[in-house]
């Protein structure tokens, strides 16, 4: 997320820390280039108006540099032209502040979803069945309790069910830019989700990664 009112990122931050969502939260354009460089990440937040310039020459470089990375504009400026403006330079959704913590989380799972070739809410994998607008997953049509980090880790795998999705990309679905993280630590939550979902929910793929379903 790139943001520079305090208020509103802290808000932001919280919300998406809360529910499962790994962020990292910049207050310039300049700072926010550089985690983009560093981190390959699932979406971004962007405000327009930012000290040192606007969101949208940020977003035209990133498209311009073939970064498909989803775009979701978060801005007080509600002119309809200011909208179309956004959508032209390459965004996938605007939202105008003020706005609800839970539609933007409705949002996100949207442009996820569109991102990951789904256009459906639900990922059907043998018996499991992973909710993804409502963040839940069944087992043989009961609800199992996951902890957010566990549905971090199944969320990122059920974006590309039957695909091999590498432990560092686990790693960063599970921690924000900066956070120290044990070696083990995807291991300790695979292992729990195949003590709640079943020992061949998650695949181990040695020496690549992990992958739900085939």
């Amino acid at each position: 997320m790139i943001e520079d009112d305090a208020v509103l990122g802290e808000a932001v931050r919280d919300y998406l820390a809360a529910t499962g969502h790994a962020i990292d939260w910049m207050r310039t354009l300049e700072q926010g280039q550089g985690a983009i460089d560093a981190v390959d990440y699932d979406l971004l937040l962007l405000d327009l108006r930012l000290p040192d310039g606007t969101g949208l020459d940020l977003l035209s470089d990133l498209r311009k540099d073939s970064n498909l990375t989803p775009v979701i504009i978060l801005t007080a400026h509600d002119q309809i032209s200011d909208r179309i403006e956004g959508l032209n330079r390459g965004a996938d959704d605007y939202l105008v502040k003020p706005f609800n913590l839970d539609e933007l989380a409705a949002r996100m799972q949207a442009v996820a979803r569109r991102y990951a070739g789904s256009a459906v809410a639900v990922i059907e994998v043998g018996a499991l069945s992973v909710h993804l607008a409502d963040r839940n997953v069944t087992l043989n049509g009961k609800l199992v309790d996951l902890s957010s980090r566990e549905w971090a880790v199944l969320a990122r795998l059920a974006a590309r069910p039957g695909a091999i999705v590498s432990k560092a990309q686990i790693e960063e679905a599970l921690y924000a830019f900066g956070s120290e993280i044990e070696s083990n630590t995807v291991e300790v939550y695979v292992s729990r989700l195949r003590k709640k979902l079943g020992k061949d929910a998650v695949e181990t793929v040695r020496g690549i990664g992990y992958r739900l379903g085939r």
